[in-house]
């Protein structure tokens, strides 16, 4: 069974909202998945980091990168980078902001890039968007993210109301995925 930590930021309560569908996709693929709350973080949190086979990355979109609470967390991972403890785990990441772009893809970018820093194998969405006339705000991968998860939230909705279900579903698709591509990764290094 691979081990997968969903490492998150969620400033108002729509990215953990996010996370927690990337984890019931996870789960239900199999994985032992678990969410960690960068703000929550202690001295066992890095060693559960170190101990899993997979890292998923999430943090809101704020003025086009990654949230400070995020970003803290990033640059504390340099012990783990020093010693090369997440080097050869699968990585992936997801955002989400109050407009459908955003500077979204700024953010996924910046993940892409700490997890090259650690020497990790990135893994994106896997999913065609939803790009047609006939297409419906609900659909999966509305967004169009390729690279990693994207979802929206709109400025004056609540956790409650948003991210809208279709997103939600993506982010379900998305946690699957990396289960899937983590146990494949496992099975392939023997």
């Amino acid at each position: 069974m691979s081990k997968i930590v969903i490492v998150y930021h969620s400033g108002y309560g729509h990215t953990k909202k996010v996370a927690q569908a990337v984890l019931a996709g996870a789960l239900e693929a199999g994985a032992q998945a678990t969410l960690m709350p960068v703000g929550e973080m202690d001295d066992a949190s890095w060693d559960e980091l170190a101990a899993a086979d997979a890292l998923i990355f999430g943090t809101p979109t704020y003025m086009g990168g990654p949230s400070a609470d995020f970003k803290k967390f990033a640059d504390a991972s340099s012990k783990p980078w020093f010693s090369q403890a997440w080097k050869d785990k699968i990585a992936a990441g997801f955002t989400n902001s109050a407009t459908m772009n955003g500077d979204k893809f700024s953010t996924i970018q910046y993940l892409v890039t700490l997890a090259m820093q650690h020497g990790m194998i990135w893994a994106g969405t896997g999913m065609m968007p939803s790009n047609t006339r006939a297409a419906t705000r609900n659909d999966l991968n509305y967004v169009g993210g390729f690279t990693g998860l994207l979802t929206q939230s709109a400025a004056d909705a609540s956790p409650e109301e948003a991210p809208p279900p279709g997103d939600l579903e993506t982010a379900r698709i998305f946690g699957v995925r990396i289960a899937d591509v983590t146990a494949r990764w496992i099975a392939a290094r023997g």
